[in-house]
């Protein structure tokens, strides 16, 4: 049976809720929904955001089968010939160019019944600016007071390219289903709501990665996934970012799985599909003894611990001795958030990346301020560095003045630089592996930090966990 195509056309320089209305109104009227991206040079001054970004964020959009570049609008319906061509409400009471021509193909104009309708432009202007530059609070006062160059923070960039990166830890698969609010369960104290899309990124220890391998590295994951459904998703997953694979296949565990049912982009609730037992032995020592051959060969290892069970203390231990007498950076994040985690008991590493609440769960403190608080971890772990991530108040730098450090101002402070973040689930990994690539590249804490900051700046600007490349990070420091 042939499949009923459905067109829809635009700028779409940002994706909000108006778009989404069109777009799923368009979906539920055939089989094979094609989104036609206006190129830069037809839109002209509509175009705010490069056509390729404006592609790459309908691609995010799970309703969509096809997005294409518009360069001449009728040459392009007159090829694909839909069967539908769906365009806003606004649009059904004014003449459309595409009335003239469409009969020859036997297609037909629908408009959707959305009650709001959305302007990109006065959305950017108005809420988000005209681009991510503008949302950003470039922290000038820390570069002038570390006296940060901003060539050289380029040039550490696009050292990334030349470095091995180990990452090992907790893969998760984190899914977004956008969802109706239908109200209040008349029968129970209760929320209801009608799944509309959904997307699934790779999360935990596979966004790290993927973060690595788009930022130029050549990159091995180890980490441990159940034999079940979500396996051939995480496979596909490590294939297109080109991460080599260290998967381990455990049948005694399920893949992480976290669903997050959103409303009007925010989210309501939650609902986590997990094991946590700790891996086995014999995954242990496969571990241990794939890395003893590379290691040699690296320039970073990145511990990315959710707590699920990947990182037994034996071979944190044991991967912490091969980085030390290989002199191989190593960092380390520990995630508390419904799981419960010890920053503390990674020792000697290079760099640590906890939140404020995940550092007064480690030491049980509730009491002491910021700086006491982080000379205490930095004491219990004899990490060198540690980045505290704040939220909202950005992060706390300390460094260990018992490692040789000869610099007094061991301690500095960067507001948070995204002044609009859209989704702020995956800050801390990007900010942990790269301000850890900074540091192989042979980055100061102060200029690994900044970094950093740029790279969550840019990773909570959009739903979902979403790789950062290194031009981004780079336009942001040459604007």
């Amino acid at each position: 049976m042939k499949k009923k195509i459905i067109f829809v056309s635009g700028t779409f320089n940002v994706i909000h809720s108006g778009h989404a209305r069109l777009l799923r109104y368009a979906r539920s009227l055939g089989d094979y929904l094609i989104v036609g991206v206006t190129s830069d040079k037809l839109a002209g001054k509509e175009s705010f955001v490069h056509q390729k970004l404006r592609i790459e964020n309908l691609k995010l959009f799970s309703g969509i089968d096809k997005v294409i570049l518009i360069n001449n609008l009728k040459k392009t319906i007159l090829k694909i010939k839909p069967n539908i061509i769906v365009k806003g409400k606004e649009y059904k009471f004014i003449e459309n160019p595409e009335s003239d021509y469409i009969k020859k193909i036997g297609a037909r104009l629908a408009f959707s019944s959305g009650e709001v309708v959305f302007s990109s432009t006065k959305l950017i202007n108005k809420e988000i600016g005209l681009n991510l530059k503008n949302n950003i609070n470039f922290s000038e006062e820390f570069i002038d007071r570390r006296k940060i160059n901003k060539k050289k923070l380029i040039n550490f960039i696009k050292r990334f390219k030349t470095l091995n990166v180990c990452v090992i830890g907790d893969l998760i698969v984190d899914e977004y289903i956008d969802s109706d609010l239908l109200g209040a369960s008349a029968e129970e104290p209760s929320l209801v709501v009608r799944p509309l899309t959904s997307k699934k990124f790779i999360g935990g220890a596979g966004i790290v990665a993927a973060h690595a391998r788009n930022l130029g590295s050549k990159t091995i994951l180890f980490a441990l996934i159940g034999n079940d459904k979500e396996k051939e998703f995480v496979k596909t997953q490590i294939k297109e970012n080109k991460i080599k694979s260290g998967i381990l296949i455990d049948s005694l565990r399920q893949t992480t799985l976290k669903k997050r049912y959103r409303v009007e982009n925010r989210t309501l609730f939650k609902a986590s599909y997990l094991s946590q037992n700790l891996l086995s032995p014999n995954f242990e020592k496969i571990i241990i003894n794939n890395v003893k051959k590379i290691v040699k060969n690296l320039d970073l290892i990145v511990l990315s611990d959710f707590n699920y069970g990947c990182l037994s203390q034996n071979l944190v231990n044991s991967i912490t001795d091969l980085a030390k007498k290989n002199k191989v950076v190593i960092a380390a994040d520990s995630q508390s958030s419904s799981q419960i985690g010890n920053i503390t008991r990674f020792k000697d590493l290079d760099l640590i990346t906890p939140t404020e609440r995940e550092a007064r769960i480690s030491i049980n403190n509730n009491n002491d301020g910021l700086i006491v608080l982080a000379d205490k971890i930095l004491n219990k772990s004899n990490a060198k560095n540690l980045i505290m991530t704040l939220g909202p108040d950005g992060i706390l730098i300390n460094q260990n003045i018992n490692n040789d450090n000869k610099d007094p101002r061991t301690v500095d402070r960067i507001s948070a630089m995204n002044q609009y973040p859209i989704d702020v689930s995956g800050s801390g990994d990007s900010l942990l592996i790269v301000a850890s690539m900074a540091l192989a590249s042979g980055a100061s804490i102060w200029e690994a930090s900044y970094l950093g900051s740029l790279a969550a700046a840019i990773q909570v600007s959009r739903i979902g966990n979403v790789p950062i490349r290194s031009n981004e990070i780079i336009n942001l420091i040459k604007n």
